[in-house]
């Protein structure tokens, strides 16, 4: 029966092969890499408590589920291909939208490919010792006192994983439908699984978790933010503040989804449907796996975890000897599975601008499979080269990757564009009331408004106390502003062009 509809569908279309199990296995997905594996290290060096990093992760929680809903709406009511650009331009104008694509296609989705490629690679190396960011096939070639090219094989690796799996979804959405279920799947049964390790060990030894709860408000070794004293109340705001660098990221691209709106069934009622549950189910997943690092360490330990990898080290302290194999083999299936969804959601905001004559116009036309191609391609290709350059710092003599740069500029800016678009609910509400709204979002105008403020209390700290890292985040959103205007430029004289010779 399914096969009969998809061959009635039109061959210059997409072609609808998802439905809701499909749609949350892409929001689940994309959310669970490898930060939740490691960013509870940080988090509870600026927090300093058990209590403080349990409500680190709970308000990420209702920020990240206050999202998802109020996009749901959007969702449902907008269900073509791509998502957040597709909602900036609706609700304020063409060059919203086009500043997210911008942003999103230099730094967000290729250079979170190129970081989940590299993180693949990097635990790789706990099983296969061969491959390492300091094993070189290419030495670093110095561009400068600061900057570096160079290919190791830890680096080869994640060009070869990234452009496989390129490759494969160029072949049709099925494919990439497959590897993105059966990967998720895998990785949320290994987080069950560490679960239930925990809870395993909380139950021959529970004075752990009641040790770190006797003492839930009282921060310990805290890493001092400026010259806030983390103490204050005003302090432990600027802290849980800026501790959502990490938690977000590692819950960040939920409404990857929303770029391939188009290939999903009865996307009005299966996007919003596929974001709550989506959500729903990471978040309460990430707060269980807080509580089973808090089962199994102290606070201390957490925070004094090797190389910040908390899970590896609560699962060497259960069972000894395989902790660092168990969990570099979680971390390689959920990174995959990662870049599967980031490269499927990716190319489909691409092609979204290039139909609007925002980026190459090859970009906006489906191959044979019907998936954008050439948007898949020049994805690939983009997040190939960022796997390349090197950060240097002289003084240590260590290398590191111009992309994690990148991310930390972008995060807040990533954080303004969905505040923006939140906003553009409340305005599309009103610019445009007898618009069909499958779904109206639950909550409103609490839930949405509830997210703004917080949301806006987060980037204002942000933009207060990490500016090295926010405040280049605007100049790389800035810098699409004269693209913007060259692509309008020449599409008008395109324009004028076939008017002339027609």
């Amino acid at each position: 029966m399914e096969q009969q509809h998809l061959e009635r569908e039109s061959e210059g279309e997409f072609r609808k092969a998802l439905g809701l199990f499909d749609s949350v296995m892409i929001v689940a997905g994309v959310m669970v890499g490898s930060g939740i594996f490691i960013v509870s290290a940080e988090i509870t060096r600026q927090v300093g408590s058990a209590g403080w990093l349990m409500v680190a992760w709970l308000i990420t929680g209702v920020l990240t589920i206050a999202g998802a809903l109020s996009y749901g709406e959007l969702a449902a009511m907008m269900p073509s291909a791509g998502g957040m650009y597709v909602y900036l331009r609706e609700a304020f104008s063409p060059i919203f939208g086009f500043l997210y694509g911008w942003t999103l296609v230099t730094v967000i989705q290729t250079g979170t490919i190129a970081a989940v490629a590299i993180a693949f690679a990097r635990f790789s190396g706990a099983i296969f010792p061969a491959i390492s960011e300091k094993q070189y096939l290419i030495a670093p070639i110095h561009l400068g006192s600061s900057y570096a090219l160079s290919l190791s094989t830890a680096q080869a690796l994640a060009l070869v994983i990234i452009l496989l799996i390129a490759l494969i979804n160029s072949y049709g959405v099925e494919w990439g439908k497959l590897i993105q279920n059966v990967f998720t799947v895998a990785k949320l049964t290994g987080i069950v699984a560490l679960l239930g390790l925990a809870a395993y060990a909380f139950l021959r030894n529970p004075q752990i978790f009641h040790a770190n709860f006797a003492r839930a408000w009282t921060p310990i070794h805290v890493t001092a933010i400026g010259s806030t004293e983390i103490a204050t109340a005003w302090g432990m705001l600027v802290a849980l503040c800026v501790s959502q660098t990490g938690s977000l990221f590692s819950a960040d691209s939920w409404h990857d989804i929303t770029f391939v709106a188009g290939e999903v069934r009865n996307p009005k009622k299966n996007l919003p449907l596929s974001l709550a549950i989506g959500t729903s189910l990471v978040i309460g997943l990430y707060l269980l796996c807080n509580l089973c690092y808090l089962a199994v360490l102290p606070v201390e330990g957490i925070q004094a975890a090797p190389q910040d990898r908390v899970a590896t080290l609560v699962v060497d302290t259960v069972l000894p000897g395989i902790g660092k194999l168990a969990m570099s083999l979680l971390i390689m299936v959920s990174t995959f599975g990662t870049v599967n969804a980031l490269t499927l959601a990716g190319g489909r905001a691409y092609y979204a601008m290039a139909q609007d004559g925002l980026f190459f116009r090859r970009a906006g036309v489906l191959n044979r499979a019907r998936v954008p191609g050439w948007a898949l391609g020049l994805q690939c290709l983009w997040s190939l080269l960022l796997v390349l350059p090197r950060t240097y710092n002289a003084a240590t003599g260590e290398y590191g990757n111009l992309y994690s740069n990148l991310l930390d500029y972008v995060i807040s800016a990533a954080l303004l564009f969905y505040i923006l678009t939140v906003v553009g609910l409340f305005r599309l509400r009103v610019t445009k009331p007898d618009a069909v709204r499958p779904y109206r979002c639950w909550g409103y105008p609490w839930l949405p408004a509830m997210y703004l403020v917080g949301a806006a209390i987060v980037l204002v700290v942000l933009f207060c106390y990490r500016t090295s890292t926010t405040w280049p985040g605007l100049i790389i959103i800035l810098s699409g502003i004269p693209v913007y205007a060259l692509l309008r430029r020449n599409a008008a004289r395109r324009s004028i062009d076939e008017v002339a010779a027609g």
